[in-house]
């Protein structure tokens, strides 16, 4: 790789001192408002290396690296020389300095004006570093570890490059990977409008950014940073036409081939040019006379009014640390309901956007109540809006249910707290004419075998409504998913409603279809979902391992959610044809079955009465399996209704 050789002048530890960087073609200086106040580093083998990392402020990837480099620094200073360098024009002094004041940085931080820094090194992204050795020459340089990556957050780093790389060069050794390719934001440098361009920031780009963009990428929403103000957008350029040309944003993962989705957020060819146009002509700001009215976006609730009851998902805030991964936590509130309530608009808020992935609200109704489905009751997921019934449809919650909140949670380099909560408002039972409820296809009895890089998997709704619909559904998966479609079988021929081929984990798309799909017609709803347990999968968390179903997000799942609308007086509440009716006494001469059903009574059935409810069971079973099993649906599951289950899985 190529050897430059720099000097290198840094301060002593002053975080809250405002500081300015430049450089020339043969020195790096970073000035105090004091000249005196400077430390030369040059060449000197009392210093065997120095590490320069260049950041952001508002990267996602930056800011966790920066809690990586605070660790090296405690290991490794004094004898290697530490220096953060931003050269990001969407940064100010003062973001800098609430950067290293935020995270409690060790080590000198300073802004980089002109990018000139970052040009001589050949910097291109925040979170890289380079590795200087006590001759001032490039050691290193790229990432820090293989921990994190856009969209990936490992539990933990198998490969920690500069780490290696700065223990060889103080034992005097070869480093083993000189160089590799960096991971984060661009840096957004400066750049020189074009005369006369054609495509300006005022005539066209905040028209695309208010549509596509700022729902989530505005202050104190989900989005890493803002996009509200032409400064802003100007340094995120180059990353803007990143993510939009590989398609990761704005987040959606259906192809166009087959329904519409009233909900869907897609770029058009055009749409992308003129994204890359206003990039090649400079980042022209235009004429302000072109600026469209600012985007009004309702504080607090999107509600239609205040909520009538809202709920917290518990007393005392849930601690997110500043790294590393966080499984899912699950909290079960009691709201209270000492009478049946129909829900018919719902909104979960969390606390802290800034950590919160998303948040999923379920009903735990009480044991023996009249429910149908699986409880699903409203969700907070990224860039996704609120879905909201038509007045006359609801959703039924028997009194005495609770609220189970499903929480995931991603770090962001400072600890966090959060309490998420969600508002709720009544329907008069008069006024209704469809309850709303979730089904569900699911497969629990699947095996991807190690190293697989494309493992298919079917299941399919058993029961379904034929005079109710399909008002949405969303797909679920976890790190090793890799793509989801959906089938129909009208007259024995399958259709497909549609295809996901890049099913991302840290997107939980609800698709809303355009109209909603009726089942009258359907003789079938069956999914397939492909699974990637290969190292080529960035997001593997072991592709060493057989991975099977499971909560936890190193194992897997196969299940699609299904919102349905049923006519509230509906009597339709019978099992599909290929389904025993309920409660029947059957007999099955397998003693496969019969040890399944034996052995799953006597680690369940903890009163020893032979009947299993809801609370005897493991997590995942009772949110997901229970009502596949209790096929009368009173709440209580018989062996008999077992025996059934089983003998669908269970080869004789």
């Amino acid at each position: 790789m190529p050897v430059e050789k720099l000097v290198l002048f840094v301060f002593g530890l002053l975080l809250q001192t405002h500081l300015a960087i430049h450089a020339d073609d043969s020195k790096l200086t970073i000035e105090l408002p004091t000249p005196d106040d400077s430390i030369e580093c040059k060449a000197d083998e009392s210093t065997p290396c120095t590490v320069v990392y260049f950041f952001s402020t508002e990267c996602p990837l930056a800011r966790l690296y920066a809690q990586r480099l605070i660790e090296l620094h405690s290991q490794f200073a004094p004898k290697v020389r530490f220096v953060g360098v931003n050269s990001t024009t969407q940064d100010s002094m003062p973001d800098v300095k609430s950067f290293a004041m935020d995270l409690a940085v060790p080590f000198p931080l300073a802004k980089d004006y002109g990018n000139k820094v970052a040009d001589q090194y050949g910097a291109t992204r925040t979170a890289e570093v380079f590795l200087l050795d006590s001759k001032m020459e490039i050691a290193y340089q790229g990432r820090i570890d293989d921990q994190y990556s856009p969209g990936v957050s490992r539990s933990k780093a198998d490969r920690h490059f500069l780490k290696d790389a700065i223990e060889a060069v103080l034992a005097g050794n070869e480093i083993a990977l000189a160089q590799t390719d960096a991971v984060g934001c661009l840096i957004g440098k400066e750049k020189r409008s074009i005369e006369n361009p054609t495509v300006t920031y005022t005539k066209q780009i905040s028209r695309l950014i208010q549509s596509h963009c700022i729902e989530c990428h505005r202050r104190d929403q989900i989005g890493p940073f803002s996009l509200e103000d032409y400064e802003e957008v100007k340094g995120w350029a180059e990353m803007m036409v990143e993510v939009t040309q590989n398609r990761r944003m704005p987040p959606w993962h259906a192809t166009r081939e087959h329904l519409q989705f009233k909900n869907e957020r897609f770029l058009t060819e055009n749409e992308l040019k003129l994204f890359s146009d206003w990039l090649e002509q400079g980042t022209p700001y235009g004429d302000a006379t072109q600026l469209p009215k600012p985007r009004s976006f309702v504080e607090g609730w999107r509600l239609p009014k205040k909520p009538d009851q809202i709920v917290e998902m518990k007393d005392k805030p849930f601690v997110v640390p500043a790294a590393g991964t966080v499984e899912y936590q699950y909290f079960v509130v009691d709201p209270g309901f000492t009478s049946d309530k129909w829900i018919w608009a719902a909104e979960v808020i969390p606390g802290n956007r800034s950590v919160v992935h998303h948040s999923i609200v379920f009903i735990r109704p009480p044991d023996g109540a009249r429910f149908r489905g699986l409880g699903w009751l409203a969700a907070y997921v990224p860039g996704q809006g609120m879905p909201q019934f038509k007045p006359t449809h609801a959703t039924f919650v028997p009194a005495g249910s609770k609220f189970v909140f499903q929480q995931h949670y991603t770090p962001t380099g400072t600890q966090q707290t959060d309490i998420t909560k969600i508002g709720v408002m009544f329907a008069n039972r008069d006024q209704l004419t469809h309850e709303v409820y979730t089904l569900a296809a699911m497969n629990q009895e699947f095996e991807i075998p190690a190293g697989e890089p494309s493992h298919g998997v079917r299941s399919s709704i058993p029961r379904f409504p034929k005079d109710g619909a399909i008002v949405s559904f969303a797909p679920h998966m976890h790190y090793r998913g890799k793509a989801f479609q959906l089938f129909c079988s009208i007259a024995g021929t399958e259709k497909q409603l549609i295809d996901v081929p890049a099913y991302d984990f840290n997107w939980q798309h609800t698709y809303q279809p355009a109209e909603p799909i009726p089942f009258a017609d359907i003789e079938k709803i069956s999914c397939r979902f492909q699974f990637d347990n290969s190292p080529e999968n960035p997001f593997n968390p072991d592709p060493s391992k057989t991975v099977t179903w499971g909560d936890q997000t190193w194992e897997e799942m196969a299940v699609a959610f299904f919102e349905v609308a049923q006519p509230i007086d509906s009597e339709d509440a019978a099992p599909s044809p290929a389904d025993p009716p309920p409660k029947e006494k059957v007999v099955v001469n397998n003693d496969k079955v019969e040890a399944f059903v034996n052995d799953f009574f006597e680690r369940f059935d903890a009163d020893s009465n032979d009947e299993l409810v809801r609370d005897e069971l493991p997590r995942s079973i009772r949110r997901f399996g229970f009502w596949q099993y209790d096929l009368d649906s009173d709440g209580i599951l018989t062996r008999d209704e077992l025996r059934i289950a089983a003998a669908k899985r269970i080869k004789k």
